[in-house]
């Protein structure tokens, strides 16, 4: 009995010594470490920017697309910065993730734009004085309608349209030169060789520039400069409308220009000497002031009925078309002298 008991008691005391090896000799394999962020792609950075784990974006910015850049530089010597300024954002909005922003393109640059935006503004309004003006165009426009045009008509229909144009082209030729030295102080060159070249073709082969030989068989014109232009190119401002008696539209630089090209005008003191020249000979002596006066009114007056008659169907019409007459012929007259301008 007593030997039985032994016996059972070492069978179990044996089995707990092996259930105790066994456990001491199980070994449990670790887990693999959560890997939160994803590893950074290899970047051969100098030693003086230390790698470290990329930051932790939020969520939730509005759609917009952030993605952070690592510079790094080539050259060790230029890459000894703060990291801080080696890191750059770039928020590019309403870009899909992934997609490759356009590089912006620099605009050329354009040192006359400044210049061209400054005439192109001289097309616009500029009429404090459009109640005296209107005034005075009304006047024209009656004057033009009971006096010159019956008297155009009458002598359109005693003067044939030839003669017409031969007197058109005659005092056109004897006013060159104010035409020429306008050309010169725009520095268009050309356009004074023209001038140049015309006045001395008509005033020879042309008769004294009744017949423009030089445009009709040689095909020399070139636009006609005058000294408004001339301020204008200069960069002398407009100024506001004005409407002259008897003259018409003008603006205040053109006014001034206006006188610059009477005293240009060699008529003014070779011909009928309104001005007078010292030591320069004259057709009417200096001092018949009356007559030299009669003489430029009269030239003047008959300029202008030869030149209303050839433009005898100018403002045909006009009334029934434009609800706007004295509007539609300020805005005509001052685009066409800021194209005349640019030109």
């Amino acid at each position: 009995m007593q030997r039985w008991v032994g016996e059972s008691v070492r069978r179990v005391v044996l089995t707990m010594l092996v259930i105790g090896v066994a456990g001491c000799t199980t070994v449990a394999k670790p887990l693999p470490e959560a890997q939160l962020v994803a590893p950074l792609p290899d970047v051969d950075a100098p030693d003086l920017l230390p790698r470290e784990p990329a930051p932790r974006l939020d969520a939730g910015t509005g759609g917009t697309d952030i993605r952070v850049i690592t510079v790094a530089a080539s050259d060790p010597a230029s890459s000894a910065v703060p990291r801080d300024q080696a890191i750059g954002q770039i928020v590019a909005q309403g870009q899909e993730p992934g997609q490759k922003q356009e590089p912006t393109r620099d605009e050329p640059y354009d040192p006359f734009a400044k210049y061209g935006e400054a005439l192109s503004e001289e097309g616009e309004e500029d009429d404090p004085l459009e109640p005296f003006n209107a005034a005075i165009f009304e006047f024209n426009y009656r004057l033009d309608k009971y006096v010159m045009k019956p008297v155009a008509k009458g002598y359109n229909f005693v003067m044939p349209d030839p003669v017409q144009r031969g007197i058109s082209n005659f005092f056109h030729n004897v006013r060159f030169v104010p035409r020429f030295f306008n050309n010169l102080f725009q520095a268009k060159v050309k356009g004074a060789g023209l001038e140049m070249g015309r006045f001395l073709i008509n005033s020879t082969v042309g008769l004294g520039g009744f017949f423009d030989v030089a445009r009709n068989q040689f095909g020399l014109e070139t636009p006609d400069e005058d000294a408004g232009q001339t301020l204008g190119v200069y960069g002398v401002k407009p100024g506001p409308y004005l409407v002259i008696p008897i003259l018409g539209s003008f603006t205040v630089r053109d006014v001034i220009g206006y006188f610059i090209d009477i005293g240009l005008d060699p008529i003014n003191w070779l011909v009928f000497p309104v001005i007078e020249v010292k030591g320069v000979p004259s057709v009417i002596a200096h001092k018949n002031r009356n007559t030299s006066t009669i003489a430029q009114i009269g030239s003047r007056a008959g300029y202008l009925i030869n030149e209303r008659s050839l433009n005898l169907e100018a403002f045909e019409g006009a009334e029934e078309a434009t609800l706007e007459l004295y509007s539609a012929v300020r805005n005509a007259y001052l685009q066409k002298r800021a194209r005349a301008i640019r030109e």
